[in-house]
């Protein structure tokens, strides 16, 4: 067993909480009982999990997306009453890490992706320095990395911008961070994958000569 004081303070470390000013609190968004024996984690704090957290009899779970975003309505009303009250009758803490586990350098979600497919020379880039930018291990064209990443993520990613061109200097940010692609293209990157796409990111995509892949928010960060 370990405390949840104990728990926060090594997650909070690990993570560098402390550097980051993200969208949401990172750490302890739902206080449950102070001793943890079993964690279960997932990506989004969802109906789904926090049943499966009951069921497993868990103490604890850890999420990239939990709760009470900038922006969000603060009521606790709805989908959101419904998720947070199962959790306090269960005595189940919550935690989240956002933006600390994106950019982890070893196991974030970034990280995760950029091992799988293998790139070297790898480095981080952006406003925030969140996205990373390395080299393929061999030159390979649009439709065959959209098949590398299917067979990675289980899921066939959206391809938009130039399908013919040859492409080794891949940069990626997981999740929603398709606008990435301008910073991309501004490096000289052949292609930029990300989770999620937006209207006029198929527009820079073909303007800027840089093939964008969308592989799912929650596909690309799974594993970090």
């Amino acid at each position: 067993m370990i405390e949840r004081s104990e728990l926060l303070d090594y997650c909070d470390q690990l993570l560098d909480v402390a550097a980051w000013n993200d969208y949401a609190p990172n750490g302890l968004q739902v206080e449950g009982k102070p001793g943890i024996k079993r964690i279960i984690t997932g990506v989004t704090a969802c109906a789904e999990l926090i049943e499966a957290a009951i069921d497993w009899q868990a103490d604890a779970i850890i999420v990239h997306h939990g709760f009470f975003w900038k922006n969000e309505p603060q009521a606790l009303t709805g989908m959101k009453y419904r998720r947070i009250a199962r959790l306090i009758k269960h005595d189940i803490n919550l935690l989240a890490y956002h933006l600390p586990l994106d950019a982890q350098p070893e196991f974030g979600n970034n990280a995760a992706l950029s091992e799988q497919l293998g790139l070297d020379r790898v480095i981080p880039f952006g406003a925030m320095r969140l996205s990373l930018a390395g080299e393929l291990p061999a030159p390979t064209q649009a439709p065959d990395l959209g098949n590398t990443l299917e067979q990675i993520l289980g899921r066939t990613p959206l391809i938009v911008g130039p399908s013919d061109k040859v492409l080794q200097r891949i940069g990626l940010c997981t999740g929603g961070a398709q606008d990435g692609i301008v910073e991309a293209a501004q490096m000289g990157l052949d292609a930029f994958i990300s989770g999620e796409i937006s209207e006029r990111t198929t527009h820079i995509a073909r303007e800027e000569g840089i093939t964008y892949f969308a592989a799912g928010h929650h596909a690309t960060e799974r594993e970090g």
